[in-house]
């Protein structure tokens, strides 16, 4: 899919909440040249990178993460750069979102795929810091009972949908508190699915999905609006086995792609910038 389409929907404002912290300090160098004897690596010489068992544009175009093309691909290949990997020592596997959550060993050094940094997902995975931050927004199509929604309130009494164990699902309990049940689904693709089919009223989406959604793939969709916070800022993390020796090198590196600029540049490129939607109160 070409970017363009990306670029002409996207807001200025989602380009700004990414930058998490600011700094002037100088680039740094890699955190260090992987050897055969560099513990913590799955396999030796390499580094194994996760996603999802379908990736999707703009996180990874055409599902093909080792093309570098994506936000998230490029990040992976940013971090891996940094870590001293070369783009050829890099290997791709795919999970879904729950197992790779899930307690236990991993068969990935990170995974990358919008995972929200929480507390209580700290308690059997672990977390770098974080590479992005996204807001929730609200989908819906034309001429259905979304419409009229102007504020929370006149969003309270609709059949909302959210893939299950999502900030977007947490999003619609905290923030909206609905006084009709949502529906949660195993996947966003499940939700767009029921939207379509009519069984739900709108579905709640991280803000940057939602601009490619109503643009791309969901016919005569539009964003209802913006959603508030959800007390934990949706904040995403590259997500690593619990106690990885690695956990302290990943943080590293990205802390230095976003002090030295990299994460805003990868940020405009495919998260660009374009027209901006209401926030609901």
């Amino acid at each position: 899919m070409p970017r363009p389409a990306l670029r002409t929907v996207l807001v200025a404002s989602v380009t700004a909440s990414i930058l998490l912290a600011t700094g002037c300090t100088a680039a740094t160098t890699p955190s260090g040249s992987p050897s055969a004897a560099d513990e913590g690596y799955v396999t030796p010489g390499k580094l194994t990178i996760a996603t999802g068992e379908t990736a999707y544009f703009p996180y990874v175009i055409d599902d093909d993460p080792a093309s570098g093309e994506g936000f998230e691909a490029a990040v992976a290949y940013a971090v891996a750069d940094r870590l001293g990997f070369s783009h050829d020592d890099v290997e791709w596997v795919r999970t879904s979102f729950e197992s790779a959550i899930a307690p236990g060993p991993k068969n990935f050094d990170f995974n990358i795929q919008q995972y929200t940094i929480t507390d209580e997902r700290k308690q059997a995975v672990d977390f770098s810091s974080p590479y992005y931050a996204a807001s929730q927004a609200v989908v819906a199509i034309k001429g259905g009972a979304a419409d009229d929604v102007t504020d929370i309130a006149s969003l309270k009494g609709l059949t909302l949908g959210a893939m299950s164990g999502s900030t977007s699902a947490t999003t619609i309990a905290e923030s909206v508190a609905p006084t009709t049940e949502p529906l949660l689904y195993a996947s966003n693709e499940d939700a767009v699915a029921a939207l379509k089919a009519g069984q739900i009223d709108a579905i709640v989406l991280d803000l940057p999905t939602a601009y490619y959604a109503t643009a791309e793939y969901i016919e005569n969709s539009f964003i209802v609006g913006e959603l508030p916070g959800a007390g934990v800022p949706d904040e995403w993390g590259l997500l690593l086995a619990k106690d990885s020796p690695l956990t302290a090198r990943v943080t590293e590196a990205v802390d230095a792609l976003r002090e030295d600029g990299t994460l805003e540049e990868i940020t405009d490129e495919w998260l660009g910038s374009g027209q901006g939607v209401t926030l609901l109160k």
